[in-house]
């Protein structure tokens, strides 16, 4: 188990982040529950105000590629696969990887990418994956593992470490002080479980992960009271 920044190459947030009473709030958070076009098409304040491909996730694929030892005889799962983007530049470098991508949104897998739509499949959650133990040579989930709560983020981070070869990649909600947990909870629309990242280490121990982690905080996302 270690910590490690998969994100080194991908495009930072282009100045500061705010947070404040009258943004993200609970109306938002209601309509981005649903998951649908709101969340991934809509409003800023419901989610990410238009999600569309623009290649950011092929420096990403090609370091996975490269650090996990990756190529066309390796099989890769990735939880949370959205419209597929990374799956899709996976596949660009590796044509014949096995690559399964989940995703709990309909609106997301209907308009995933038509180079993965038959790689990606609608599931009801991460806690129990019709895989079998040790199936995946790598797998990644950002952001699953802490959007339930702590009894689910366990059984989630349990399944990831069932289905993998000990070779997999998990972002984690986390924070160091008082001020960065408001920060960061402010900013969620979806998020969970935001614990200290002492406390995600005792998590990660307890289900035994050997998997890399990286957290996601206030300070990653550059985030800033208005």
């Amino acid at each position: 188990m270690r910590a490690f920044n998969l994100f080194t190459n991908y495009p930072k947030p282009k100045g500061v982040r705010y947070v404040g009473s009258n943004l993200r709030t609970i109306d938002h958070r209601i309509i981005a529950s649903y998951r649908d076009k709101r969340l991934y098409d809509g409003n800023r304040n419901c989610g990410y105000g238009g999600f569309k491909y623009d290649g950011r996730w092929k420096e990403i694929a090609l370091k996975i590629c490269r650090e996990y030892n990756l190529n066309n005889n390796s099989s890769l799962l990735q939880l949370g696969c959205e419209k597929g983007f990374l799956l899709n530049d996976l596949k660009n470098l590796y044509p014949n990887m096995r690559i399964q991508g989940l995703d709990i949104s309909e609106y997301a897998i209907n308009n995933s990418m038509e180079s993965v739509k038959k790689n990606v499949k609608k599931c009801d959650g991460y806690l129990k994956l019709e895989f079998g133990e040790k199936e995946f040579d790598f797998v990644i989930a950002i952001g699953p593992v802490y959007a339930p709560n702590l009894t689910d983020a366990i059984q989630c981070l349990k399944e990831i470490q069932r289905t993998s070869k000990g070779k997999s990649f998990v972002t984690l909600g986390s924070y160091k002080t008082k001020k960065d947990y408001w920060l960061y909870k402010q900013w969620l629309i979806l998020g969970t479980t935001i614990l200290h990242e002492k406390e995600w280490i005792k998590v990660l121990n307890h289900v035994n992960y050997t998997g890399d982690y990286y957290f996601s905080n206030a300070k990653t996302l550059n985030l800033k009271q208005k």
